[in-house]
C-alpha cells in the first residue's frame, strides 16, 4: 500500500495560519483504516499487510511563505535568488525551517509516531484467515518519503549546510530519505523509484510544467518568477498595510488579508484584494489601499531579478504580469475571469490540468506505469488517460492530482461586474495498492471539503 499527499504548505506562522495537528491525527486514522481494509485479499481473507509507504509530494514545507525574507539584520536583505551557498542565505534559511520545525511540531509527531508503527496498528489474522479482534494488535510502520516542489526546492540544493538542514526534517519527520539533497523527479529516487514500480506508478510534483515556477534553463536549483511574488507581494504586502495602517482599517480586511497566500494563481491576489476591498472598506480606504500595492506592484516591476525575465523569450509573460499586478488597471479588463484563462495560456500551455503532461511522460507511453500522480495544482482530479492491451487483458492508464489540504478561494463563475471569490477548506489522500491488496482494486482516493466559517 503507498499513500500521496502533497501541497500542505506548512509555514513559519508568519504569514497566516497553518494546518492544525488535528489534520494529521485524522489523516493517520484514515491510513489505519485504508490499511485494514488492504489486508483483505482478493480470495475474501484477511492478511495483515506488513508496511505502508507515505510520498510527501512536494511544497509540504513553504520556506517562501514568511516574512522572514523581509528582515534586514544586518542592514541587507536576503533573497530567494541570492547566492545558495553563501553564509547569509543559508542562515536564512536555517531559520525559517527551524521556525516551520517548532510551529507544526504536534502535526510532525504525528508522521514520525506513523513511521515507527505507534499510530498504525491491525489485529492479527486467525488461522482462518479473519481478524483477531481480541489479541495484540500489530504495528505496521510507514515508510515516508519526500520528494520536493517549487515551495521547499531548497531540500534539493547539494552541500553539507544543506544536509544538516535536511538532517533536521529527516529525523522530526521519520523519514526514509538520507539528508543528502531530497529528489525533485522520481529518478532521483532510487528507493522510492523501485516502490513506485511494483505499485505501477509515475510520480512528480508538476512544477516543472509551470513556465512562471520552474526554470526549464536553470533547473530546479533556481529562483522564479512566482518565487518573487510571494516574497515581494504576498508576504510583503499585509505587513506594510499593517506599518501603515495600524488598527484603522477594519478588522474584517485584516483578518482577510491572512488568506493572502491560499489564493491560486499568484496572478490573481489583486483581484482578491480588490474583492476583498470591496467587501469590507469604504471608498476612501480602498484607494489608500489600492496606492500601497500598487507602490509594491511598480517596486517589483523595477526589480533587477524581475527585469532579467524581460527578454523577447519571456516578453510577452512579463508584460502580462505588469499588466494584471497593478490593482488600479484591472478595471480595463473586460472580464476579471480573462487574467485566470490568460495566465494559464501564457505559463500552462493554455490547461487549467497538468493531464496532458502525463500522457507524455515515457512511463506511460512504455506501459511503465499505469498511474501518473502530480500535485502542484491544488485541484484535486482523476482523469482516464488510456487503455491498452496486453494479450488478453485490457489496462487502464488514469491520472491523479493529490490536491493540497489547505484553503482554497476559487473566483464564481458567473462574470460579475466585479470580482467575488468563495473559500472553503479542503483535504485530499491518494492510496494505491498492488497484488491482491484491497480485494485486488487499485486505488482508493479521497478528497473532503469543508465550508467557510465567515
Amino acid at each position: 500500500m503507498l499513500v500521496v499527499i502533497s501541497d500542505l504548505h506548512l509555514t513559519d506562522g508568519t504569514t497566516g495560519s497553518t494546518i492544525a495537528a488535528d489534520a494529521f491525527e485524522i489523516f493517520s486514522e484514515r491510513v489505519r483504516d485504508m490499511a485494514y481494509q488492504a489486508s483483505w485479499r482478493t480470495e475474501g481473507t484477511y492478511r495483515p499487510i506488513e508496511e505502508i509507504h507515505l510520498v510527501l509530494l512536494g511544497d509540504i514545507f513553504d520556506h517562501l511563505l514568511s516574512t522572514q525574507w523581509l528582515e534586514e539584520p544586518e542592514g541587507k536583505r536576503v533573497h530567494p535568488w541570492d547566492d545558495l551557498h553563501s553564509e547569509a542565505f543559508i542562515r536564512k534559511i536555517e531559520s525559517i525551517n527551524r521556525a516551520i520545525l517548532a510551529k507544526n511540531a504536534e502535526a510532525f509527531r504525528v508522521l514520525h509516531a506513523m513511521s515507527t508503527g505507534d499510530k498504525i496498528t491491525l489485529p492479527p489474522a486467525t488461522k482462518r484467515g479473519r481478524p483477531a479482534f481480541n489479541t495484540r494488535r500489530i504495528p505496521v510502520p510507514v515508510r515516508i518519503h519526500y520528494m520536493v516542489g517549487n515551495h521547499d526546492w531548497y531540500f534539493h540544493v547539494p552541500g553539507a549546510p544543506w544536509d544538516a538542514i535536511r538532517g533536521a526534517v529527516v529525523d522530526a519527520l521519520g523519514l526514509q530519505n538520507p539528508s543528502t539533497p531530497f529528489p525533485h523527479t522520481l529518478e532521483e529516487a532510487l528507493p522510492l523509484r523501485d516502490v513506485c514500480r511494483r505499485h505501477r506508478l509515475y510520480l512528480r510534483h508538476g512544477d516543472i510544467y509551470d513556465g512562471f515556477n520552474y526554470d526549464k534553463e536553470r533547473g530546479r536549483n533556481a529562483a522564479t518568477l512566482g518565487d518573487a511574488i510571494v516574497v515581494e507581494l504576498v508576504n510583503k504586502f499585509p505587513v506594510e498595510i499593517e506599518r501603515r495602517f495600524g488598527d484603522t482599517l477594519p478588522v474584517e480586511f485584516r483578518e482577510g488579508l491572512r488568506e493572502i497566500a491560499n489564493v491560486r494563481p499568484n496572478l490573481l491576489v489583486p483581484v482578491w484584494i480588490a474583492a476583498l476591498m470591496r467587501r469590507t472598506c469604504t471608498p476612501a480606504q480602498q484607494e489608500a489601499i489600492k496606492e500601497v500595492w500598487d507602490e509594491l506592484a511598480a517596486a517589483f516591476s523595477r526589480n533587477p531579478f524581475v527585469r532579467q525575465f524581460d527578454t523577447p523569450y519571456f516578453a510577452d509573460r512579463v508584460d502580462f504580469i505588469q499588466g494584471v499586478l497593478f490593482i488600479s488597471r484591472l478595471t480595463s479588463m473586460r472580464r476579471f475571469s480573462e487574467i485566470a484563462r490568460t495566465f494559464y495560456k501564457k505559463f500552462w500551455d493554455g490547461e487549467t490540468s497538468l493531464a496532458r503532461h502525463a500522457l507524455q511522460e515515457k512511463a506511460v507511453l512504455n506501459a511503465e506505469a499505469d498511474y501518473v500522480v502530480y500535485g502542484h495544482t491544488h485541484q484535486p482530479e482523476i482523469v482516464p488517460l488510456d487503455v491498452y492491451e496486453t494479450g488478453r487483458d485490457a489496462l487502464s492508464q488514469v491520472y491523479f492530482n493529490s490536491g493540497t489540504w489547505h484553503a482554497i478561494h476559487d473566483m464564481v463563475l458567473r462574470e460579475t461586474e466585479y470580482p467575488k471569490f468563495i473559500p472553503h477548506h479542503t483535504m485530499t489522500f491518494l492510496a494505491f495498492f498492488r497484488g491482491d491488496e484491497r480485494k485486488g482494486r487499485p486505488y482508493e482516493t479521497w478528497t473532503g471539503g469543508l465550508g467557510w466559517k465567515d
